[in-house]
């Protein structure tokens, strides 16, 4: 069994508790539980965790305040569980840095492969400074002409290599599952993404094509296109990069003349 290291489990109920314990350990990480938001945010630091289970309902602070102060110190994975699935709800967790979010009662299974898919992904989320800047004081190499990792659209430039996005020059500060959303579209050239597809497209290739799509999932997806769009300050009534095809999925809009 492999070492994935260290995961905490923040949750009050003891049968759950005890469910994500046995799921985590027989993943083959060292887990270590807490039974409110308070411990379990000493538990992360202390233990300097990898992955975080975590409760919204809490009986001392709920799991949104707990997020935040654990993303002041920990860049851990955070899987955020909660029996609600309203929209609001998954809009607080992602935008206060939760990297998934599952629904009770969820299948162990289901727990399992998220975990993995998060952990077979680049961690670091894209800020608006380069990665390379950040780190080595240089910016990186401009892209080459013609490399297949880079796409433009409408003034819209896409480094997969680097995992760098800029709008007209600008860099764009995006997370992880924005950046890989964004590429997924730009990809398909304007041919339609069903939420399945992107859905898939931010929980990586571990999710085939048998693997079960919750709603949950495809308002997850619906989220962060959302954030996507308010990032790019797209125009509602005539979007230069996102288009809903509705019932169905988005897609990439129309290449516009007057953009390079």
């Amino acid at each position: 069994m492999d070492d994935l290291g260290i995961a905490v489990v923040i949750e009050d109920d003891a049968d759950v508790r005890n469910l994500l314990e046995g799921v985590l350990t027989q993943a083959g990480f060292e887990v270590h539980t807490a039974v409110d938001g308070r411990a379990g945010v000493e538990v992360v630091r202390s233990k300097q965790a990898n992955v975080v289970t975590l409760d919204i309902g809490l009986p001392d602070i709920d799991g949104f305040e707990v997020l935040r102060r654990i993303r002041n110190f920990s860049n851990a994975y955070v899987v955020m569980l909660t029996g609600r699935t309203e929209e609001p709800d998954l809009l607080s967790a992602l935008n206060a840095g939760a990297d998934d979010y599952i629904a009770k009662p969820f299948r162990p299974r289901e727990l399992r492969a998220r975990v993995s898919a998060m952990m077979r992904r680049p961690r670091h989320e894209i800020a608006g400074e380069e990665p390379s800047t950040a780190h080595w004081g240089q910016p990186p190499a401009p892209p080459a002409p013609g490399d297949p990792g880079v796409l433009r659209h409408n003034g819209l430039q896409l480094n997969h290599r680097t995992r760098t996005v800029e709008v007209k020059g600008q860099p764009l500060g995006l997370t992880r599952s924005e950046f890989d959303l964004l590429h997924v579209l730009l990809k398909g050239g304007g041919a339609v993404c069903t939420r399945a597809d992107l859905v898939r497209a931010v929980r990586g290739d571990f999710y085939d094509h048998d693997t079960y799509i919750s709603e949950a999932d495809e308002r997850a997806v619906e989220v962060h296109v959302g954030n996507l769009r308010r990032k790019l300050k797209e125009d509602q009534l005539s979007p230069r990069w996102l288009q809903t095809v509705r019932g169905v999925g988005y897609r990439l809009a129309p290449r516009r003349p007057d953009d390079a």
